[in-house]
């Protein structure tokens, strides 16, 4: 295994991957005002190599999906199609929690239908904790457990969890042995560092999503990076952007770290594939620690 690919549970991946939530349309609501373009990036990110592509069939809904089947199928050997299931759409595009096990069942079986498989190859619980703070959620092993009769169906072949606080990860690493977590990380956003070090210890992947600052922070993650002396000064150390910069600190942090920066452009993937190149040293790695966190 070299120092670009890392373990996905038993899968091993290109650590720079794809997650396509950004070919919907805007708000990623409807379909795209370009339905080629989008499954024109679609396969540039598989002949460049991406072997690793996040998605779920609320992003649209009902679109996303569609075009990766579209322009995959039949998918690369060794792809890794990531989707996720406890979420819903209302009529305005809004997101909304649906976690009830007989509804992760079948948002299951709709992401099998629309990708065109017989297995999904990772399958992450999305929880609503972080989000609704206080509100009824089903019990975890109870939504856990919905998916693991899947995987012993062999519907599902990998289990990981997203957007979820310490104790539900650690819970849900005993109770169905996920092999990521998708939550929240950036160099403007190190609130999960105790999830990371979990990770670190069990030897779990790790997927940021807002890998760049959410783009809710005022003035937007990518701006307040662009707008950083210290971000900066290591951006022109290596000719690259400060968003480049920012995706390789992610990178250095753990070398089961995977990103799955999102583009609907060929021109922005390849910036994104290109941060796999940048090597930052300990004296970039000190001044990157000087960033003050957004918030």
């Amino acid at each position: 295994m070299s120092e670009h690919t890392a373990n996905l549970g038993h899968a091993t991946v290109n650590r720079i991957g794809f997650g396509a939530m950004q070919l919907a349309g805007p708000g990623v609501f409807g379909p795209p005002a370009d339905p080629e373009r989008s499954r024109a990036v679609l396969r540039h990110a598989a002949a460049s190599g991406v072997n690793h592509i996040d998605t779920a069939q609320i992003y649209g809904p009902d679109v996303v999906n569609d075009l990766i089947r579209e322009a995959l199928h039949p998918y690369p050997e060794g792809l890794v199609l990531a989707t996720k299931v406890g979420g819903a759409r209302d009529a305005q595009g809004g997101w909304l929690p649906d976690g009830e096990p007989a509804s992760l069942q079948a948002q299951v079986e709709e992401n099998l239908r629309s990708l065109g498989v017989e297995r999904l190859d990772l399958v992450n619980l999305r929880r609503f904790e972080r989000d609704l703070p206080g509100a009824d959620q089903p019990a975890l092993a109870d939504q856990l457990g919905a998916l693991m009769e899947l995987r012993d169906e062999g519907k599902i072949d990998m289990i990981g969890i997203s957007n979820a606080h310490l104790d539900t990860v650690r819970e849900a690493v005993d109770l169905a042995g996920v092999v990521c977590v998708q939550n929240a990380y950036s160099i403007l956003d190190r609130t999960d560092d105790a999830i990371v070090d979990l990770c670190r210890a069990h030897g779990i992947a790790f997927v940021p999503f807002f890998p760049l600052g959410s783009a809710f922070l005022a003035g937007g993650g990518p701006k307040r990076l662009a707008a950083d002396e210290h971000v900066g000064a290591v951006a022109r150390k290596h000719g690259v952007t400060t968003s480049q910069v920012a995706l390789a600190w992610l990178l250095a942090q753990y070398e089961r770290m995977l990103l799955i920066p999102g583009t609907a452009s060929v021109a922005h993937l390849d910036e994104n594939l290109a941060v796999g190149e940048i090597v930052l040293d300990a004296e970039d790695l000190a001044r990157l620690d000087k960033v003050a966190p957004a918030g």
